[in-house]
């Protein structure tokens, strides 16, 4: 964990040095407030922990570690505003403490921002670096829309959610690793390799945060416990449990979803689920995609000992509680 926090203090030392507290206020306060929220700061790390395991210095791609965190915290600003979320880490959301029109224009800032940065890399890597953040963006819309969608339609296949969460999180941590093979001059195989972990490592990490969504201890999690099923969306828990469900049981799920009291949709899910052993069966994906991440990286052709880190990343992010 001695890399995890020594990179994270590099990552932190950035985020001290931005001057938020400048004109217009209401446009950059909120930019400010919600950096201070902190996070995982998983993404950046993940950049400079894949330019060591290619052996060139962290500090060579500051700028674009900071470009990926950047981009995420804009999108989550935008994430709340879509899933009309109350809470962020505990916190309130930009559009809850400020307005939606705020929220909106203070997370545009932020994506331009992003942009400024990654420009500060070096000239020779900046083209390819541009052109996986930009298909990346893209992506990320895409499964953001895909989210969304799947809120209207009855049926959702649990090869179309994992298709979803691909696009929406994995991709972006996927971008983040290949973002450090670029600027370390790895070569073509290595960086679709370490790509490929950061892919399925987010898939895995997604479905973790499903789990942690309906069953997380409030007090670590840091957002409302229960609000993918207080917002009907289609999770791979939720998914599992009409794959598995007796007739008996879809129609439980349909009246539960018509419940207007969060709190106790909330418990007649997670007590639901747990008979249907949902939980276990969500866990299994989580570990399999986690496996085929640890595979990946273990075929990139450099000394075990450069992989240390990302092992020890991957082991937390699986075991976290919030």
């Amino acid at each position: 964990m001695d890399s995890i926090q020594r990179l994270g203090s590099l990552v932190q030392a950035q985020f001290d040095a931005y001057n938020w507290k400048i004109e217009p206020k209401r446009l950059y306060a909120p930019i400010d407030y919600f950096l201070q929220l902190g996070g995982k700061r998983m993404r950046p790390i993940l950049t400079l922990m894949s330019t060591e395991l290619f052996n060139a210095k962290a500090e060579i791609a500051i700028p674009a570690a900071m470009s990926v965190e950047l981009f995420h915290n804009f999108s989550l600003i935008h994430d709340d505003i879509m899933d009309d979320a109350p809470l962020r880490r505990k916190k309130k959301t930009v559009h809850e403490k400020w307005d939606l029109n705020t929220a909106i224009l203070s997370g545009d800032v932020l994506l331009i921002k992003a942009y400024q940065e990654l420009a500060k890399q070096n000239t020779k890597h900046v083209p390819e670096l541009l052109h996986l953040f930009n298909q990346t963006s893209v992506e990320v819309c895409e499964g953001q829309q895909m989210d969304m969608d799947f809120e209207k339609r009855k049926n959702v296949s649990i090869s179309e959610y994992i298709e979803m969460i691909r696009l929406k999180t994995s991709v972006l941590l996927g971008c983040a690793l290949e973002m450090g093979a670029i600027i370390s001059d790895a070569n073509e195989k290595d960086r679709k390799k370490i790509y490929s972990f950061g892919q399925d490592l987010g898939i895995a990490f997604q479905i973790k945060d499903d789990l942690l969504d309906l069953y997380g201890d409030p007090e670590k999690f840091g957002k409302q416990i229960g609000g993918d099923v207080i917002a009907n969306k289609k999770t791979l828990l939720y998914l599992l449990a009409k794959e598995n469900a007796t007739p008996e049981v879809l129609k439980k799920i349909a009246k539960l979803e018509k419940i207007k009291s969060k709190k106790v949709k909330v418990r007649e899910f997670q007590l639901l689920f747990m008979q249907l052993n949902v939980p276990k069966m969500a866990q299994t994906y989580m570990d399999q995609y986690a496996a085929n991440a640890m595979y990946a990286l273990e075929s990139i052709q450099v000394k075990q000992e450069n992989k240390t880190a990302l092992i020890e990343l991957s082991a937390y992010l699986m075991q976290r509680e919030n």
